[in-house]
C-alpha cells in the first residue's frame, strides 16, 4: 500500500530518517504497566519529492495522544518558556497595537502559559486545547478554554460564537497536526479580514544542521522548512508576510501570516532572505534530505561509545528531564537502565512514572543531590543552560553534565558555575 503526502497527496518514496521502532514518546508508564505489553510503532520519516514536506505516518490518532485526559506536558514548568511567552506578548502588543478591543485566540494553548500575559493586560483571550487536564489548569488561571481539536469545524463554531481572531497564534502545534489542510483551512476561517496569525515551530533546517533527530517522534507528524510551509499557507489563501528565526527548541521559526487580500502589513525582506538561505543549504534539492540518515547513525554510535566507556569505569549516570525527545533518543540508541539509573523532572505529573520503552524511573530532582551521580545526561538539551544553572551544585562532588545533541559533549559543572557568575 502506497503512502501519500499529507499536504499534496503525492506518493512518498524517499526516506529522511529511519529510527526503528519506538513507543509513543509521551506515554509514560505507571508501575502497574511495567509488566504489560507496550505498543511500538515505526519511527520512519519520509520526504515528499514534490512539496518537500518531511513527515511520519499517522499510527496513533491525536485523540489518543492528546485527548485522553492525561497529557503529560505542562508548559508552565519551564521558566525559560514562560519568559519567551511574556516577551512574545510584549512584542505583539507593541508591533500591532492589540488592546481591550482585540480578540486573541491561541490554538493548543496548553495550561494558559502564554495567554495569561495577554489576560493580564486586559486583552480578551480564548484558548483552544484538546488535552482536558492542561485546559483545566488554564481555566484555573482565569483563561477561558475550549477543549477541542482545531480545524475547519471548530473554526466555524468560533466564528458563530463571535470569537474571530485579531491575533491567531499557535506555538509548537503545527507539527502535531495530521490533517494540515483542515488545520490551515480553519485558520483561514477564524482569522478576521485584517487579522494577524503567528505560528512557531522547529525549523527543519536547524534539525538537519544540528542533528536534532530526537525531535522526531510520533506526536510530531510533520517537520517544516519555510519553503514548504509558505506553499501550504498559500494553498489556503494566506500570505506569510514576515518570519523570524528564534532560538527556542534548538532553533525555530516564527511565521507571520495574513489573508491574501489584506493590504497591510507589507511582505518583509526577511521572507526573501530566509528562502535564499534555505535554498543555499540545499532544501530545494531532494538529495540533501537523503544524507541525514547516516548522520543520525553516527551520533548513535558516539553516544553508545561514551556510555559504555563511562560504565566500564564504574561511573554512575543519571538523566535530567522526561521530554518526548529524550524517549526518541533513548529508544533509538537502545539506552535503558543498564546505562541510566534514573531520570528526574520538575513536573509532579511525571514523577513516580517510568519512561516508555526503557522503563527508566522518573524521580524528583532532589534525587540528584541524594545519590551524587558522576554524570547527568540532559535530555531536553534545548534547555541546557537553564538546567545547568539549576543543577550547578553537582560541582560539589565533581559531577559533570552530558549533552547528547548535536553531538556528545561533556560540561564541567564547576566551569559552568564560574561562567554563570561572570555573566551575571
Amino acid at each position: 500500500m502506497s503512502k501519500k503526502c499529507r499536504f499534496c497527496g503525492n506518493e512518498l518514496r524517499y526516506t529522511f530518517a529511519d529510527l526503528g521502532m519506538s513507543p509513543i514518546a509521551n506515554d509514560n508508564l505507571t508501575s502497574e504497566h511495567l509488566n504489560r505489553a507496550e505498543k511500538f510503532y515505526p519511527l520512519h520519516t519520509y520526504v515528499c519529492d514534490r512539496c518537500l514536506l518531511v513527515q511520519l505516518e499517522e499510527f496513533e490518532s491525536p485523540e489518543h495522544i492528546f485527548g485522553d485526559g492525561d497529557y503529560a506536558y505542562f508548559s508552565s514548568y519551564s521558566e525559560s518558556w514562560l519568559r519567551h511567552a511574556k516577551a512574545y506578548t510584549e512584542l505583539m502588543v507593541e508591533r500591532f497595537n492589540f488592546n481591550s478591543a482585540s480578540q486573541v485566540v491561541e490554538i493548543a494553548s496548553n495550561d494558559g502559559y502564554l495567554l495569561q500575559y495577554f489576560h493580564q493586560k486586559g486583552i480578551p483571550v480564548l484558548g483552544v486545547e484538546p488535552a482536558a487536564n492542561t485546559a483545566k489548569a488554564a481555566a484555573e488561571k482565569g483563561i477561558p478554554t475550549w477543549v477541542k481539536f482545531f480545524g475547519v469545524n471548530t473554526a466555524k463554531e468560533l466564528v458563530a460564537e463571535g470569537k474571530s481572531a485579531d491575533l491567531l497564534l499557535g506555538n509548537n502545534v503545527l507539527a502535531h497536526v495530521p490533517d494540515v489542510n483542515d488545520f490551515i483551512g480553519g485558520m483561514k476561517i477564524v482569522l478576521k479580514p485584517n487579522g494577524i496569525l503567528t505560528m512557531e515551530f522547529p525549523h527543519l533546517l536547524k534539525l538537519m544542521q544540528q542533528n536534532q533527530f530526537d525531535t522526531i517522534y510520533h506526536e510530531h507528524f510533520s517537520y517544516y522548512s519555510f519553503i514548504t510551509v509558505e506553499k501550504m499557507f498559500a494553498a489556503h489563501g494566506l500570505t506569510l508576510f514576515d518570519v523570524e528565526e528564534i532560538p527556542t527548541h534548538g532553533g525555530s521559526l516564527r511565521i507571520y501570516g495574513k489573508h491574501n487580500d489584506a493590504v497591510e502589513p507589507a511582505v518583509s525582506n526577511r521572507v526573501k532572505q530566509l528562502k535564499a538561505k534555505e535554498a543555499a543549504a540545499g532544501l530545494e534539492d531532494i538529495e540533501t534530505y537523503l544524507t541525514f540518515g547516516e548522520q543520525v547513525k553516527a551520533t548513535k554510535r558516539k553516544l553508545l561509545k561514551f556510555l559504555i566507556e563511562a560504565k566500564s569505569q564504574g561511573k554512575a549516570i543519571a538523566a535530567y528531564g522526561a521530554p518526548a525527545k529524550g524517549n526518541t533518543l533513548l529508544n533509538y540508541c537502545g539506552v535503558g537502565r543498564d546505562f541510566i539509573d534514573y531520570t528526574v523532572d520538575r513536573s509532579p505529573y511525571k514523577q513516580g512514572l517510568f519512561l516508555p520503552g526503557t522503563h527508566i524511573p522518573i524521580l524528583h530532582p532532589d534525587k540528584i543531590r541524594e545519590t551524587q551521580p558522576d554524570y547527568v545526561l540532559i535530555l531536553p538539551w534545548n534547555l541546557k543552560e537553564e538546567i545547568m544553572t539549576q543543577m550547578a551544585y553537582i560541582a560539589e562532588w565533581g559531577g559533570q553534565f552530558v549533552v547528547p545533541i548535536p553531538e556528545i559533549r561533556v560540561y564541567s559543572a564547576i566551569q559552568h558555575q564560574i561562567l554563570s557568575t561572570i555573566a551575571s
